[in-house]
């Protein structure tokens, strides 16, 4: 399949599954201006030697399948092509894909556990995941990403009419991985998504979830905490594409950010088509900088191409702690470290409290307490 350019919207207008319809970054395209390519172990050029192990497991409920399939499986790529270089070269370069399936009309007993152990940053690894939930179904996926990788991948959610998806995404690596990942959800009529990105871990991790609709009615919700110390680079690039009318979607990334170099970025990208009317949408990023040296880049765009829209928004802001709710818990007895926890704990603890799962969400907050106290 040939190169596909999208009419009219001036945000992510190419897209093709041939890697050699994407020149290699030279750190000046919009698309790659804010992340270190020397530090991409070769991902983006193709040097990385294909060498490394990353071991995927799925843990599934009853009436739940999860196979592994070869290239030519016609779910694999259906509803996702690659959107960059290290996209294509990932579709390019996996040998096997974990195709999950929800049955119609099912409701599975428990969640849908993923689980991804990196074995070392010395080779590249590639991958590729599909989650197929059939009209009227429900279903919950944990991701989890764990260990040392240079590792790249493209992860499908198709999401059928009426059908209700809910995934939680952990990138809690080692220090010295890189892991480059596109999540990309389709969602049928009337079907509801829901997301939650918590990245803590790694030295870079460069996350791009997207969303797009093949019919009216349906519901995407997209949230997000990250963490970043010291020389951590941990970037977020979302799209939500509105091609269909009477969809909705919001958006609401939160991150802190602690020591010298600790860099984030957020991008989030919402394009509401000529024919997407009556679309109501609205996207948030907030970072909290918590010490000098550290760097927060966040950038919301906006693209309405039809007048008739039922809500459109976004914002973005970057700051320090509030003195003000400093100084109020320190008035009330509270040292001062226990009143920054406590600000930055809520801070981030409104959008963890969103996470069903009670044993996930306890984790992650745990792991934030954990940052907290370094």
């Amino acid at each position: 399949m040939g190169l596909n350019e999208k009419p009219l919207s001036t945000l992510h207008e190419k897209a093709s599954y041939d890697l050699a319809d994407f020149e290699v970054p030279t750190g000046r395209e919009e698309a790659w201006r804010f992340t270190p390519l020397s530090r991409l172990k070769g991902l983006h050029n193709g040097k990385a030697q294909v060498s490394g192990q990353v071991i995927t497991q799925a843990y599934t409920p009853a009436g739940v399948t999860a196979e592994w399939v070869g290239r030519d499986d016609p779910r694999v790529g259906k509803a996702y092509v690659p959107a960059d270089r290290i996209s294509a070269q990932a579709y390019n370069a996996f040998e096997k894909a974990l195709v999950v399936s929800v049955p119609k009309e099912a409701v599975p007993d428990g969640h849908i556990g993923i689980e991804l152990r990196g074995g070392g940053a010395d080779g590249a690894s590639y991958g590729h995941i599909v989650i197929n939930v059939e009209p009227m179904a429900e279903a919950v996926v944990v991701i989890e990403h764990q260990g040392s990788a240079v590792y790249a991948d493209n992860v499908e959610f198709v999401v059928g009419d009426g059908a209700t998806l809910k995934v939680v995404s952990l990138q809690e690596w080692d220090d010295d991985a890189v892991h480059v990942s596109h999540h990309h959800a389709q969602l049928g009529k009337d079907a509801t998504f829901r997301s939650f990105v918590v990245t803590l871990g790694g030295d870079l991790v460069r996350l791009s979830p997207s969303v797009s609709y093949t019919a009216p009615g349906g519901d995407a919700d997209m949230s997000g905490v990250y963490f970043v110390d010291a020389g951590q680079h941990l970037e977020h690039r979302l799209l939500v594409d509105h091609s269909q009318p009477h969809c909705r979607s919001n958006v609401d990334y939160r991150g802190a950010l602690q020591g010298q170099d600790a860099h984030a970025v957020w991008i989030g990208d919402v394009i509401i088509r000529v024919e997407a009317e009556g679309t109501d949408t609205y996207e948030l990023n907030r970072n909290l900088i918590l010490t000098d040296g550290a760097r927060a880049d966040s950038v919301p765009n906006l693209e309405i191409l039809t007048g008739e829209v039922a809500g459109a928004g976004h914002a973005s802001a970057s700051g320090r702690l509030d003195d003000e709710h400093i100084f109020y818990l320190q008035a009330r007895g509270i040292p001062f470290d226990e009143a920054r926890r406590l600000v930055i704990r809520g801070f981030l603890g409104q959008l963890i409290e969103r996470i069903e799962i009670e044993e996930i969400r306890e984790r992650v907050l745990g792991a934030v307490e954990a940052e907290l106290a370094r």
